[in-house]
């Protein structure tokens, strides 16, 4: 899966800046929720910077709690609790699904809606990866690319908005309450506090457009 470098920062609060800081926040989402995070990523968050440009920003705590997560646990031990939480045989602990969290099943009717808008924006699944699109990491990078890339008839607010509250809004929080809940996250329960405030950022935001 192909994503942004990594956010090193909370986001900036420059208008400059903003849709560069929400890409690399996305990209950075997308890489932590779709594997065990690798040893370089992890050593880029112990050194990230933990303070916003403005004082009182709103996502600064909770990206500070990421970080703190980070050097408070070692690369295994992060490793360990992505595969607790998000991998064995059958049933995970916690679902990183849209289809679980909108119709209690997966591969179900929210998925085929969600592939069928991917086709209107030219996206599709590469064969490279084995999850459904459902997933919040390729959500996550659909979003980065939206922001980021180059095709102004698809990369633009408008289809952002969309595909957000579309795909993302409705469950990204009861996904992030559920590892909050869960008593063996600890530096994922970090990053769905920052995943929240991050995604309450977003949908304020989109409300501004209407």
């Amino acid at each position: 899966m192909n994503s942004a470098q990594t956010g090193r920062s909370p986001p900036q609060s420059s208008a400059l800046d903003e849709e560069t800081a929400r890409a690399e926040v996305y990209g950075l989402l997308a890489l932590l929720f779709y594997a065990p995070p690798e040893p370089a990523l992890l050593a880029d968050l112990r050194v990230a910077v933990t303070e916003a440009p403005a004082a009182g920003g709103f996502l600064e705590e909770p990206w500070r709690g990421v970080v703190a997560a980070a050097r408070a646990m070692g690369d295994e031990e992060i490793a360990r609790e992505y595969d607790a939480l998000f991998g064995g045989v059958g049933k995970p602990d916690v679902y990183l699904f849209g289809s679980h969290y909108l119709s209690g099943f997966l591969n179900e009717r929210p998925l085929a809606k969600l592939r069928t808008d991917l086709a209107s924006l030219g996206l599709a699944r590469g064969d490279e990866m084995p999850e459904t699109e459902d997933h919040i990491a390729y959500l996550c990078e659909v979003m980065r690319y939206l922001i980021a890339g180059d095709e102004v008839e698809v990369c633009n607010l408008a289809r952002q908005q969309e595909f957000f509250a579309a795909h993302v809004q409705p469950w990204a929080t009861a996904m992030c309450d559920a590892l909050a809940a869960h008593p063996r996250a600890r530096f994922y329960a970090a990053l769905a506090a920052f995943t929240r405030a991050f995604m309450g950022v977003e949908a304020q935001g989109f409300d501004m457009l209407d």
